[in-house]
């Protein structure tokens, strides 16, 4: 999956599936590369409008969709 780069002290880069509803996140300081399933166009946009990704990713993300770590 190819993801973009974004400004934020949690998150190297941001990639999305539309047609597998799938969100992939790479972390910054070794944290790897994670895929979250089942994740809706609009929570993406709420995610990426966000004032911080990483405040967006605690509280909205996190233990709330299956994850695979890819990397």
């Amino acid at each position: 999956m190819q993801r973009i780069p974004v400004q934020s002290s949690a998150l190297q880069s941001i990639g999305y599936d539309a047609e597998t509803l799938t969100l992939e996140l790479e972390f910054k300081e070794n944290s790897g590369v994670w895929q979250y399933f089942n994740f809706k166009p609009a929570v993406l946009k709420k995610f990426l409008r966000s004032v911080s990704l990483g405040n967006f990713f605690v509280t909205h993300i996190k233990g709330k969709y299956r994850e695979e770590r890819v990397g």
